[in-house]
């Protein structure tokens, strides 16, 4: 087989580090054709349906693709903008916000690039960017706070079929799971408190994270026990009792039994029992997206507010948020580690060198 290399490559460039943030991905359109086509890649990885080959595949292409994304689409038209899709333009600011400080910090040592696990920019174009800038070593950060095997682990899986095209491999690090990282923490709790000032306290703080089947967990998966962790730093980080805040799971899928207990099922018991104040957020999205914006912001609203409840009050994700973007680059400096004190090879030094052997 051919083997990728980088056309721009100069054997006298000055070694870099690169760091590719990537999220879960987003259609090209919000039309019925780009989400058959998102939604094809996406439901087509077995690390997100774990179901056997062949019967999976006469579900999917029998049934889902020939009516999901049609009701999709309408529900990304509801959340799209002139800067197309939230979850994109989000991850973008949070990868340029990035970069701006490590220039501030370390000049033109540091790269970053961003890209999606489903969709574009995929993660080939992102390691093909920083490749092509000159990066040696590579630290990846998907934001997935909480580690979980159809997130972090099918990046990773998509990351090894590009990096297995490759005729050289830089030096490689992934950051997992950041779920009790406590500037993390620290971020999400500025963010809540930010949101008291200007609108006061609810009755009851829900903490909504993406739900995965329950199957997974018992088959040992730590998401749900992660999840649950940065629940409990965060809810302690702000001083409430176990009674104030909830631990609920979104967005399932199918009619398998998913984690429990389920957010939209929560809410409608909260306002049967006279619950009249709530306030959601959801720690395990790093950018505003449709699960947030639309099936939190809107769907579950009208559950809560249809069941009695009164007052209902969505808090952001921390997308570009200055506190966000200070906790990621504490999280990648760290991970870094010596890769940053390294003194990279003077550039006159190592294209003589490579001149003198023919290069």
């Amino acid at each position: 087989m051919a083997f990728k290399g980088s056309p721009q490559f100069k054997h006298g460039q000055s070694p870099k580090i690169g760091v590719l943030v990537t999220n879960l991905g987003t259609p090209d359109a919000p039309t019925p054709k780009a989400l058959r086509r998102y939604l094809k890649e996406f439901l087509s990885d077995p690390r997100v349906v774990e179901i056997p080959k062949p019967i999976w595949w006469l579900i999917l292409n029998g049934i889902i693709l020939n009516t999901r994304p049609k009701k999709s689409a309408h529900a990304y038209q509801s959340v799209w903008t002139e800067r197309g899709s939230p979850l994109l333009f989000h991850t973008q600011d949070q990868a340029q916000a990035l970069a701006a400080r490590f220039a501030a910090e370390h000049g033109d040592k540091v790269e970053v690039a961003f890209a999606m696990r489903y969709g574009n920019p995929g993660i080939s174009d992102g390691v093909q960017q920083l490749m092509d800038k000159g990066v040696d070593r590579l630290l990846v950060l998907p934001l997935y706070p909480q580690y979980c095997a159809s997130t972090s682990a099918s990046t990773l899986d998509k990351l090894s079929d590009d990096l297995r095209q490759r005729r050289w491999l830089p030096e490689l690090r992934f950051i997992s799971h950041y779920h009790d990282f406590g500037p993390y923490i620290e971020a999400l709790a500025q963010s809540i408190e930010q949101h008291w000032q200007s609108h006061g306290r609810a009755e009851k703080l829900v903490l909504s994270f993406h739900g995965i089947p329950k199957r997974n967990l018992l088959l040992g998966d730590p998401y749900f026990c992660e999840c649950h962790k940065t629940s409990r730093l965060l809810r302690e980080r702000l001083g409430l009792g176990e009674d104030e805040v909830l631990t609920t799971f979104q967005s399932r899928f199918g009619k398998a039994e998913w984690l429990k207990p389920y957010t939209d099922a929560t809410l409608k018991q909260l306002a049967k029992d006279g619950v009249k104040s709530v306030q959601l957020a959801c720690p395990g999205f790093s950018a505003d997206c449709l699960e947030t914006i639309e099936e939190i912001g809107v769907e579950n609203r009208g559950y809560f507010l249809e069941g009695g409840g009164e007052r209902y009050e969505y808090i952001a994700a921390l997308n570009a948020s200055e506190p966000h973007i200070d906790a990621l680059y504490q999280l990648l400096c760290t991970n870094m580690g010596d890769w940053l004190a390294r003194a990279p090879e003077a550039r006159s030094i190592g294209a003589a060198r490579a001149a003198a052997l023919g290069a």
